[in-house]
């Protein structure tokens, strides 16, 4: 097996793209943060002592996306054109199910930048809550759709 981002002695390497050609990119990645039916509905009223939960935690997802190169080692800085991160109320789960959508014109993909949208916006969640609900947690964060360069178009849901 190669291993795209080791070299020939074993050592971590950004791979070289330059050769790639500029396509359209978009991924999109989703998860829950499940918690008590009590919370869920503070969070909706606007009523935690921490401020708008859904405010915070979109813009926390969004700017997540865009320093995804400084989070992950490997991952090449790249120009993002559209970042989305939504929420889906579920009060029968009970939990926040987030969304998040990135785009890009370039030479690699944006899947890694869409899974820390989701990751950011829901440990931000998390934070916000976690005093008034201990049981609060975080579960199923995956990518389920990709599109763009080579390998082409990929669906998980």
């Amino acid at each position: 097996m190669n291993l795209t981002h080791l070299d020939e002695k074993g050592r971590p390497r950004m791979v070289d793209i330059g050769d790639k050609p500029d396509t359209e990119r978009i991924a999109v990645a989703k998860g829950e943060v499940y918690m008590e039916l009590t919370t869920l509905r503070l969070i909706v009223e606007k009523g935690l002592p921490k401020g708008d939960v859904l405010a915070t935690a979109q813009l926390a997802g969004i700017m997540a996306a865009k320093r995804t190169p400084e989070l992950i080692p490997l991952c090449h800085p790249i120009l993002l054109t559209s970042i989305a991160v939504d929420f889906r109320v579920d009060e029968q789960a009970p939990c926040i199910a987030i969304t998040a959508t990135v785009r890009s014109r370039g030479q690699t993909g944006v899947e890694m930048e869409a899974l820390t949208a989701v990751s950011i916006a829901a440990l931000t969640i998390y934070d916000m809550v976690k005093a008034v609900d201990r049981g609060v947690h975080i579960e199923h964060i995956r990518l389920v759709y990709k599109s763009g360069g080579k390998s082409g178009e990929w669906r998980a849901e």
